[in-house]
C-alpha cells in the first residue's frame, strides 16, 4: 500500500512498505516527486530491485551510455551522435532523469520547431523518446515524459517531376565526366549513394540492367567506402534502356574506373563527397535555369514518373526504386498515377448515373 500526503508547505511523505513489511517513508518539495518515488518502488515490487536513487541520474551521462551500447550502422551512428550534441544535450544533459516533465519535452519540441523543418523536430523527438523509454525499461524511471506531445504538422509536399527538357538541360549542364552519371540515375532511379558505389562488373551491357548490391558511405572524418544498401528491398535488378548501358559503356572508354573500380568519381578518380558533388550540382542547377533548390534526387522522381506515366504497376515501382513497401511508394508517387482523376469520375458517374431519373413504369406526373 502507497500514498502521497501533503506535510506542510512544500514537503510531501511518500508512505509505502518494503519487501520485509514494514512500513517506510520519504519526504519530497514536490507530490510529483513522491509520486514518481512510490512508481518505483511499486515497479521494484513486481519487477528485479530498482535503486530508488535511479532516477537523480543525470541525463547527459545516461544518454551516453545508452548511445554506447546501441548497435546503429555507421551513417544512423553519425547522424544520431549529432543530433545529440546539437539539439538534445544543450537542454536536457544537466537535468536529473527524474525531474523532466512532459512540459519541458513540451517547450523543447515548441523551440526545435521555431529553426528546424517538422520532418527533422520529429527524428530528433524520437531520439529523446528512445532514451527515455530505455531509462523506464532499466528501472531508472516510472515512466516517460514523452507522452502526449504535439509535434508539429507534416505537410507532404506534392513531387512535381522534371520534364524531360530539364533533365537534358542538366545533362548539357554538368561536367563532361558526370554526365553519363545523370543519364544513369534517370534511367535507373538509384540513390545517389547507389550510384556513387557502381562498379563496371555491377552492369550487364548485354541484358541491359544494373545490379544495385552496395553504396558509397561517406562519413565526417573518414576516407569514403562501399558497404551494403541499408535495406534488404535496396538490393534488387534494375533493367535499363540501352541508351543508358551506352552512356556508361562511353564513360568507361573516356574515364576510366578510380579507386576500388567505381564507375563515377572526381575529376582526379576519387570517390565522391556528397558535399564536393553537392556543389558542382547546384552550379549545373544554375546553369540549365532550374528553380533554385533543386536536388539530385529529382532525377529518381523523374525515372518514377515515367514509369507510373507507362502503366507500370506499384509492386513494379516499389522493386525498381527499392522503397521497403508499396506503402511508401503510394504515399510518394500516388498523385502521379495516370488518368487518377478520369478514373474517379468514371467510377462515380457508373453508381449514379441514374440518380434523379424516374423509374421505369412509374406516373411521374
Amino acid at each position: 500500500m502507497t500514498h502521497v500526503e501533503k506535510r506542510g508547505p512544500n514537503r510531501w511523505r511518500a508512505r509505502y512498505r518494503d519487501l520485509a513489511g514494514r512500513e517506510r517513508s520519504k519526504t519530497f518539495s514536490t507530490k510529483h516527486d513522491a509520486a514518481q518515488f512510490l512508481a518505483r518502488i511499486e515497479y521494484a515490487n513486481h519487477n528485479d530491485y530498482m535503486d530508488p536513487r535511479g532516477g537523480k541520474d543525470l541525463f547527459g551521462d545516461y544518454a551516453r551510455t545508452w548511445q554506447e551500447m546501441q548497435v546503429f550502422r555507421e551513417t544512423t551512428a553519425e547522424r544520431f551522435a549529432g543530433d545529440l550534441k546539437r539539439h538534445i544535450l544543450p537542454v536536457f544533459e544537466f537535468r536529473r532523469l527524474d525531474d523532466v516533465h512532459p512540459r519541458d519535452v513540451q517547450a523543447w519540441v515548441r523551440a526545435l520547431s521555431l529553426s528546424l523543418a517538422p520532418t527533422t523536430v520529429e527524428v530528433v523527438y524520437r531520439q529523446l523518446s528512445m532514451i527515455f523509454k530505455s531509462a523506464v525499461r532499466d528501472g531508472l524511471i516510472a515512466v516517460s515524459p514523452c507522452r502526449d506531445i504535439r509535434l508539429p504538422r507534416i505537410v507532404r509536399r506534392q513531387i512535381v517531376p522534371l520534364t524531360s527538357d530539364q533533365v537534358k538541360a542538366l545533362v548539357d549542364a554538368v561536367p563532361e565526366h558526370i554526365r553519363a552519371l545523370v543519364v544513369c540515375v534517370a534511367g535507373s532511379g538509384l540513390r545517389q549513394g547507389e550510384v556513387f558505389g557502381l562498379t563496371a562488373e555491377r552492369i550487364d551491357f548485354v541484358r541491359c540492367t544494373v545490379r544495385v548490391d552496395q553504396q558509397l558511405v561517406t562519413l565526417q572524418g573518414r576516407a569514403p567506402y562501399v558497404a551494403p544498401p541499408k535495406t534488404a528491398a535496396s538490393h534488387r535488378i534494375v533493367p535499363v534502356p540501352q541508351l543508358v548501358v551506352d552512356a556508361i559503356a562511353e564513360h568507361m572508354v573516356r574515364f576510366p574506373p578510380g579507386d576500388d573500380g567505381l564507375l563515377f568519381t572526381n575529376r582526379d578518380g576519387k570517390p565522391w563527397r556528397r558535399n564536393r558533388f553537392g556543389e558542382v550540382w547546384r552550379i549545373a542547377v544554375a546553369e540549365a535555369k532550374l528553380p533554385p533548390g533543386t536536388r539530385f534526387h529529382e532525377l529518381r522522381h523523374f525515372y518514377a514518373s515515367l514509369l507510373l506515366r507507362h502503366g507500370e504497376s506499384v509492386k513494379t515501382v516499389q522493386a525498381r526504386l527499392g522503397h521497403a513497401s508499396a506503402v511508401e511508394t503510394l504515399n510518394t508517387y500516388g498523385h502521379l498515377w495516370p488518368d487518377a482523376d478520369d478514373r474517379t469520375r468514371r467510377a462515380v458517374e457508373k453508381v449514379l448515373r441514374n440518380l434523379g431519373r424516374p423509374a421505369r413504369g412509374l406516373d411521374t406526373a
